[in-house]
């Protein structure tokens, strides 16, 4: 599917209001309402629009430690470990960089005392893992989910 303009404009409003009504972004567009869920009815058939989600302070609901951790596995042990580490619940996102097998996992707890156990029981624990860098988040200046267009 080719994007138009108005597709590009539906996305960046969605991206910035994910619960912005089919008549609001319509008004916006000077389009009907019909037309504008179709557009997007469209994108989401081609994959472009994966889904809908609400974004959740971590800090508000009780996952004050944010921590990121370089991950350095044997060649052949790296999909394993991702695919541990995808299923664990603290774990919000991780991803396959460039390097020496480095994966890129972002992991949100309660508590330093929860870090520590996440990291001696549940990451440390797992086969295949060479080496692991750890970083704290202090504060965060920004924060994006999804893609601006």
């Amino acid at each position: 599917m080719k994007l138009t303009d108005t597709d590009l404009k539906i996305l960046n409003m969605l991206s910035d209001n994910g619960r912005m009504s089919y008549v609001d972004l319509a008004k916006e567009l000077d389009l009907s309402r019909v037309a504008v869920r179709d557009r997007i009815n469209q994108m989401q058939e081609a994959g472009i629009i994966e889904k809908f989600s609400v974004v959740i302070n971590s800090e508000k609901v009780g996952k004050g430690v944010s921590a990121f951790f370089n991950v350095d596995c044997e060649p052949n042990s790296l999909v394993y470990v991702a695919e541990k580490l995808a299923e664990n619940p603290n774990v919000a996102s991780c991803y396959q960089m460039t390097g020496p097998s480095t994966l890129h996992t972002h992991v949100l707890v309660e508590d330093f005392t929860s870090l520590e156990k996440f990291i001696n029981e549940e990451l440390y624990a797992l086969e295949g893992i060479s080496h692991v860098e750890s970083h704290i988040l202090l504060r965060r200046f920004k924060s994006r989910t999804g893609l601006k267009l």
